[in-house]
């Protein structure tokens, strides 16, 4: 049996598991989607975001790349963006990144990759904007570390940049937009850097 075989035998399976536990779950899913999470995630395959974080299909939207990057030319983003914050209407956006990432450890070099050069020129601007404090760290592992943690604050701010998501806070006062990393030695998640939507000015009426 090819490799490619058993996944269809595992979905079968998987598939058959939910309806015995819940005969109504895929009709549900079939009708309606209205997930709470819009995640942003590295592209990764040890990082998926359902099972990192408990959940299951129908309750997060998802958007993966390599380094979850949010880069503000990029149109596949930028329409799961829009979607997700105008169109689903979700409560809360978390941008997720993970220690060990290639796409980190690579920006950090002065080797080329080819066509991925361009996105990485994106983690290297802010490799630049923080190198003094990285550079001054030993061990190679914990620099790419800190660096992945800067980068995931970083695509936060830029979230909080994008028309969608300025729309959204002056109408409706949302989303959350969260900053987390991911722990491929343990499983953890852990917060990185957290922007609420801004207080709306009060409005005083004169009389």
């Amino acid at each position: 049996m090819h490799s490619f075989e058993k996944l269809l035998l595992e979905n079968k399976a998987w598939a058959a598991e939910k309806v015995m536990d819940d005969p109504a779950f895929f009709t549900r899913l079939a009708h309606t989607q209205t997930p709470e999470f819009l995640w942003i995630g590295c592209s990764d395959s040890r990082v998926p975001a359902n099972e990192v974080t408990g959940t299951q299909p129908g309750e997060i939207f998802v958007h993966r790349n390599i380094a979850n990057m949010v880069v503000k030319d990029d149109l596949n983003l930028l329409s799961v963006l829009e979607y997700a914050v105008m169109h689903l209407k979700v409560k809360h956006i978390i941008v997720c990144g993970h220690y060990g990432c290639g796409g980190v450890k690579a920006a950090m070099t002065d080797k080329s990759f080819g066509i991925l050069d361009h996105w990485l020129s994106n983690i290297k601007t802010v490799y630049n904007r923080h190198r003094d404090e990285i550079d001054e760290i030993d061990d190679p592992e914990e620099r790419a570390n800190l660096l992945a943690e800067y980068n995931v604050r970083q695509q936060v701010i830029n979230i909080s940049e994008t028309i969608p998501v300025r729309k959204a806070w002056d109408q409706e006062q949302r989303p959350h937009i969260h900053g987390w990393i991911y722990g491929l030695s343990d499983g953890i998640l852990k917060r990185v850097y957290d922007i609420k939507p801004p207080v709306p000015e009060p409005h005083y009426v004169i009389a």
